[in-house]
């Protein structure tokens, strides 16, 4: 009788030799390979729109370093991700290196998608959540929602959910003064 091996996890240098040009998105989560396609308009058009938000707020208030996608995200040797958007606090700049974040930044914004929704709602909340993330965004254009989960403790818990339709804003700690209008993002 054949035994069928055990599947070997893979690690940051399997994840090296990923091709770069295929226009698809390659994760690490737990050792297991995740490929996302291209994001949708109304996805890009929400990091766009909070890209532009928050460059604007850091210009203004230099407080530490925000990163769009494609930027990897080393979290350990069997787990690298590329979130929509990061905020690194000037405290743990140290993380940043040129190719990419070696730990968890302070702030985490994943854009869901219809192909990324399942885990982003759960592996990679758990991910940011076990790897020492502050606050993690989930952002949704197609029901212009948002989920913020901030950090209490050793775990996240529930701060806010958020909707373009009943007039919320975003707003964090670690960004001070900071409001981001759900309208304004999703338009």
């Amino acid at each position: 009788m054949a035994v069928d091996p055990i599947p070997r996890k893979l690690t940051y240098e399997d994840y090296l030799l990923f091709p770069e040009e295929d226009g698809l998105r390659h994760e690490l989560i737990d050792g297991e390979h995740f490929v996302s396609p291209a994001p949708s308009r109304k996805h890009q058009k929400a990091s766009w729109n909070l890209a532009v938000f928050i460059g604007s707020y850091l210009r203004e208030n230099p407080l530490g370093e925000a990163y769009t996608a494609p930027f990897d995200v080393v979290l350990s040797r069997h787990d690298v991700v590329q979130p929509d958007l990061i905020f690194v606090s000037d405290e743990r700049l140290a993380i940043l290196g040129d190719k990419n974040a070696q730990g968890s930044p302070d702030l985490v914004i994943e854009i869901l998608s219809t192909g990324t929704r399942k885990v982003d709602e759960t592996l990679k909340l758990r991910l940011y959540e076990r790897s020492g993330a502050r606050e993690y965004w989930m952002l949704d254009p197609e029901g212009e929602t948002a989920r913020v989960y901030r950090r209490e403790g050793d775990g996240f818990s529930l701060a806010r959910d958020a909707s373009a339709s009943s007039g919320d804003e975003l707003e964090t700690p670690l960004l001070p003064g900071l409001r981001i209008p759900l309208a304004d993002l999703f338009r």
